[in-house]
């Protein structure tokens, strides 16, 4: 069976151009609607990959999302928000996007096209065994990607792919594929709209599940947010309260939070002088 690109395929709507901007906003959102339930297919193999990122984190590894263009840029996205919402470093997980840093705000031309790059890329932050590589690419065909994957692999880490479309070149070059197959985009191949969504749910589930799975949440609570503005530290304050049973005034608490950095060490400290 031939590799056909869904994603690409002509959008289920024509004459953009002539509709009302309510008419455009309603079929953007009907089309919106149909990616949760391709997210929700996809759930096995999103639970393997926690399950194997866990594990091996445990151990010091860490996790690199690799992707060019949209797809890179939601990768750095979810892991820039792991240290500020989980307390982690920045380390731990890592976002590589096709033409570096100035790839965020830029198109860099032919970057995605180099076969050799994306390997070079994980290669210079040292990667080792214990470490898991996750390609972004909603045409499954973007080399830099592709050819990062299957180096990785051949390496023995723990790879997986996310891509809009079945049966993908990134798909086979992972050892777990995550196909979220979300259809043609409202603008024909724009994957910054359906598929980038579904990319994005797809990374939240991952690294939450992760962080949640090592012991980075308690209850239901960010217990080690980054305290960097007047609203955290009031959240924090708010938690922590209500960690130690309201045994302190809301002010003696805000300075204990402020004291210890963390909801979790700051009530640890109070529980165990009580």
């Amino acid at each position: 069976m031939s590799f056909v690109k869904i994603s690409e395929q002509d959008s289920l709507y024509d004459h953009l151009e002539s509709k009302s901007v309510e008419e455009l906003l309603h079929d953007i959102n009907n089309e919106d609607k149909k990616v949760a339930y391709a997210v929700e297919k996809a759930i096995p193999q999103v639970e393997k990959l926690v399950t194997g990122i866990v594990e091996r984190m445990k151990r010091g590894g860490r996790i690199f999302y690799i992707g060019a263009g949209t797809s890179g840029r939601l990768g750095v996205l979810d892991a820039s928000e792991i240290p500020p919402t989980f307390g982690m470093d920045p380390s731990w997980v890592v976002g590589i996007v096709a033409g570096g840093d100035y790839a965020l705000r830029h198109p860099v031309e032919n970057a995605e096209d180099d076969p050799m790059q994306g390997w070079k890329d994980l290669q210079a932050n040292n990667i080792g065994p214990n470490d898991t590589v996750v390609g972004i690419a909603a045409s499954g065909t973007t080399p830099y990607v592709v050819e990062a994957l299957k180096e990785a692999r051949r390496q023995g880490l723990l790879t997986a792919a996310i891509t809009s479309n079945p049966d993908a070149p990134v798909s086979k070059a992972a050892e777990i594929p995550i196909e979220m197959v979300v259809g043609p985009e409202f603008v024909t191949g724009s994957s910054r709209m359906k598929s980038g969504t579904g990319q994005k749910m797809i990374l939240n589930m991952i690294t939450t599940a992760t962080m949640i799975k090592l012991g980075r949440v308690k209850g239901n609570k960010m217990v080690n947010m980054q305290l960097t503005n007047a609203k955290l530290v009031d959240r924090g304050t708010r938690m922590l309260l209500e960690e130690i049973d309201n045994k302190l005034s809301y002010e003696d608490a805000r300075r204990l939070l402020l004291l210890h950095g963390s909801v979790k060490l700051a009530a640890d400290a109070f529980l165990q002088k009580a």
